[in-house]
């Protein structure tokens, strides 16, 4: 069981005396019904409440997937265009969002944010080799020739061993599906000018197991459950 004020709180609406404040103020609602009564106790565990008449769900963790429009930065301070947190509401802020990893300004699609830290590292860490799938739009036309050095591996001037695709498949002439294991800075890009082309467009698909879901549109994000496609064991296996 928990206070009310202090489940308010582990929600991301502010401190305990400002979720005691909403309280009093009777601005939240529990399961329909309105509570103001700060240390009234509840189990949190699928709990369902509003606040100023908009809907929650308690969660422990917080698992978000966003498809990220062009023109925004994965950072809490952008230096040149506005933040992909400023898509998300303040409670999401609040409790510690994060990016897991991080798209450039020109890249769009799959971005998943969360506040369990567990979860963030188990995406991130290179033993995990967690398949990231993008969508490539090349400036020239792709040949076989290309698709089999990706696949075979290019070399980086800062890596000590070529970098291979997991897989690379040609769309048309200049667009391939291409998948990489490692999260390196701009390493798709650095891969295709490695192989004699450069990347027009960037636009990722999926990670592990998740797809960007059908019919999110840019800019947008929405719930992910932490069982959802499988997301807790692609990621932590």
């Amino acid at each position: 069981m928990m206070e009310l004020e202090r489940l308010l709180r582990s929600q991301g609406f502010g401190s305990r005396a400002e979720c005691r404040a909403l309280v009093c103020a009777q601005r939240v609602r529990v399961r329909g019904q309105l509570c103001d009564e700060p240390l009234a106790q509840f189990e949190p565990d699928g709990l369902t409440f509003a606040v100023d008449g908009e809907s929650w769900t308690y969660r422990k963790f917080v698992y978000v997937a966003l498809n990220k429009p062009a023109g925004y930065e994965c950072s809490h301070r952008p230096q040149h265009h506005p933040s992909v947190y400023s898509l998300l509401p303040q409670a999401l802020l609040r409790r510690g969002v994060q990016a897991v990893g991080r798209l450039d300004a020109d890249t769009t699609g799959l971005l998943l944010m969360t506040d369990d830290g567990q979860f963030v590292h188990a995406c991130t860490s290179p033993r995990k080799l967690v398949a990231k799938v993008y969508e490539v739009g090349t400036r020239h036309p792709v040949d076989d020739a290309q698709v089999a050095v990706l696949l075979n591996g290019v070399c980086l001037h800062d890596e000590p061993t070529a970098v291979a695709a997991a897989a690379c498949e040609r769309l048309d002439d200049r667009r391939l599906l291409l998948t990489v294991t490692l999260g390196k800075y701009h390493l798709v890009k650095r891969m295709l000018a490695a192989a004699g082309n450069r990347v027009e467009s960037l636009h990722r698909l999926a990670i592990g197991g998740l797809a960007l879901p059908p019919g999110l549109s840019p800019g947008h994000w929405m719930w992910l459950e932490a069982d959802q496609l499988g997301l807790r064991q692609d990621f932590r296996r």
